[in-house]
């Protein structure tokens, strides 16, 4: 498996085995939702950067928006865009309320999504050429890829909040981001020994590096991650043998794959050797929300307080 499947089966190894629900819940076109000048705070046609490639134009604000990517959806919801979203993909399953369809964000199907009418699409990748397809019928595609960093995480917030004519709401939401982060850092007593952790992403052992976004929230608590020293190809997600985790003996274990794997500390502490690892001896097991762990986006937040409160207690024991 090449680096780049490999980052990509990290970011999305949460939300690809979820059973996709919810309607798909067209808006009235006669009555384009949030149309109304006092519900935009960006003025038309802008001109958005798209990370690694070529900017894009929107003409008007758009009130027939598609979305093809879990992260995406939960920024357009958090800048206000919620009303101008008519659908989602089979993944984006928050908030509740987004209009959830059958639409594929891995495989999509350029009819099915001309079908709701979109005047802009927002993606996180580009399978198929499907930028180019819809193209050809004069439809507009936002493409916001997987953060590599925090950094990516507000640009992509303040793209998105731009294109959709909630710049200002953008701009707050990305403040309001940066400072929970911070509060929640400033609120979390660091042990006097950097504690080392495995991020776990799946069961063959696929971890996130400190170079990743996801590693940067680690970082922030000063911890330091055994999975580093294996990215022998930078890619960031590295797959771990059970002897390299073995001999690093983490202080924490960070579970990304509950949800989708049922892997559980109960589960981790049956695996062959690891009942004797620190993190399993001292209940420092973390079952996270696999969405929160995989999706780049303002709830980057909850993620970080769920290491805090892990730090924490591993501190307390110390």
């Amino acid at each position: 498996m090449s680096s780049t499947a490999r980052r990509f089966a990290a970011l999305t190894v949460a939300g690809a085995l979820l059973v996709a629900g919810c309607a798909n819940r067209d808006q009235p076109s006669d009555q384009p939702p949030g149309d109304s000048p006092d519900a935009t705070s960006t003025a038309f046609p802008v001109t958005v950067d798209q990370p690694g490639g070529e900017p894009v134009t929107i003409e008007k604000r758009p009130a027939r928006i598609v979305s093809l990517s879990a992260s995406n959806t939960e920024t357009l919801f958090a800048v206000g865009a919620g009303e101008q979203v008519v659908a989602v993909d089979d993944q984006s399953d928050y908030p509740a309320d987004a209009p959830r369809t059958d639409l594929s964000g891995l495989t999509p199907n350029v009819e099915a999504i001309s079908n709701h009418n979109p005047d802009l699409v927002v993606i996180s990748d580009d399978p198929g050429n499907l930028v180019e397809s819809l193209g050809a019928i004069n439809v507009p595609v936002l493409e916001m890829p997987a953060a590599q960093t925090l950094d990516d995480v507000y640009a992509g917030i303040e793209a998105i909040g731009k294109a959709t004519g909630h710049a200002d709401e953008a701009a707050d939401l990305v403040e309001e981001t940066r400072s929970g982060l911070d509060k929640i850092v400033a609120d979390t007593q660091k042990p006097a020994t950097a504690l080392t952790y495995y991020h776990e992403l799946d069961t063959t052992l696929y971890s996130a590096t400190s170079k990743t976004f996801i590693g940067q929230v680690y970082g922030l608590f000063g911890l330091t991650n055994i999975a580093d020293p294996a990215d022998v190809d930078a890619g960031g997600y590295p797959q771990l043998s059970n002897e390299a985790i073995l001999q690093a003996d983490p202080d924490l274990i960070f579970l990304a794959d509950v949800q989708c794997c049922g892997q559980s500390a109960a589960t981790v502490a049956a695996r062959p050797g690891w009942n004797t690892l620190k993190a399993v001896e001292n209940g420092n097991v973390v079952e996270l929300d696999d969405d929160l762990a995989s999706r780049w986006g303002p709830r980057v937040v909850d993620l970080a307080q769920s290491v805090a409160d892990a730090v924490t207690k591993a501190g307390e024991q110390n």
